[in-house]
């Protein structure tokens, strides 16, 4: 079991933990993940480390409550335990030398772009960070990002911070203006990925994504989070998470996300009548 030793709202249902994980903090490296599981009966979910202290024996993640399991692991308190923590998962980013580094980062993907960026940094890459979100309460870690980029540029799609419209607005806008990016890396909705995979594919810019489809068991056993890359099959669990953004066949990333839609809609109603016994007045709507 493990301990949550400070809990923090972020901003509308999204929420960051600080875990007392020793052996996953001082193993753990940028672009890994841990899986959890709140309770004996809950189902297992991947969440990005988006950070870690090896000398205090810690890690962070942040989430979004958006269905059942979520929302119950956001009600854990300071002090409580999360029953079940694996991890590190996954394959780490590729942390080197490129030169100018542009990440661009949407909704809780901000989280795990944070390590990736202050490890690129300090590689010694001009990073350029692009953070996307609907609107300013939304937009999390500003300071940490802030604190590793060379350049912050935010974008909400309110215009209630930074330039209104979407993080590929402002990509695009650097791209046109030929500025120097010899790699971009992408984190955040799907969509989004697929618009800057399509972005730099045409200037001829390497582009990795770090792709978050539906997992399991993430050992690669169940197949679940199979993604098409450059025509072959591969697991983002054990393969990824991070992909050549060119090879990989978002069309079908976005297809197999909204598989299961319904069900996590009943799953979530199912949780709330629990919660509230019997209450006509409920109406099953959008989990995000």
């Amino acid at each position: 079991m493990t301990l949550i030793l400070e809990k923090k709202e972020l901003g509308p249902n999204l929420k960051s933990f600080t875990l007392l994980s020793p052996l996953i903090s001082r193993k753990s490296k940028p672009g890994q993940f841990v899986v959890l599981r709140v309770s004996e009966e809950g189902e297992r979910i991947p969440l990005t480390i988006a950070d870690s202290d090896p000398e205090k024996g810690t890690i962070k993640i942040v989430f979004q409550e958006v269905g059942k399991t979520t929302k119950q692991l956001g009600g854990l308190r300071e002090g409580e335990k999360i029953i079940d923590l694996i991890g590190p998962l996954g394959q780490p980013s590729d942390i080197r030398y490129f030169g100018v580094v542009v990440i661009v980062a949407g909704g809780v993907g901000i989280a795990e772009a944070y390590p990736i960026a202050r490890a690129l940094r300090m590689a010694g890459n001009r990073v350029v960070t692009i953070l996307g979100a609907r609107s300013k309460d939304l937009l999390i870690m500003l300071e940490e990002i802030s604190r590793v980029s060379d350049e912050l540029f935010i974008v909400t799609d309110d215009g209630s911070s930074g330039r209104k419209g979407v993080a590929t607005d402002q990509l695009k806008e650097l791209l046109e203006k030929r500025r120097r990016i010899d790699r971009v890396v992408t984190i955040g909705p799907a969509i989004m990925m697929k618009i800057v995979s399509e972005l730099t594919k045409e200037y001829n810019i390497a582009a990795v994504a770090s792709l978050n489809p539906i997992m399991v068991d993430a050992t690669g056993m169940c197949g679940a989070c199979r993604v098409s890359v450059g025509g072959e099959t591969k697991f983002t669990c054990v393969d990824g998470p991070e992909f050549d953004a060119h090879k990989v066949d978002f069309d079908l990333l976005l297809s197999r996300l909204g598989m299961y839609k319904d069900k996590e809609q009943i799953s979530d109603h199912r949780c709330r009548l629990e919660k509230n016994q019997v209450d006509d007045n409920i109406r099953c709507g959008p989990l995000h």
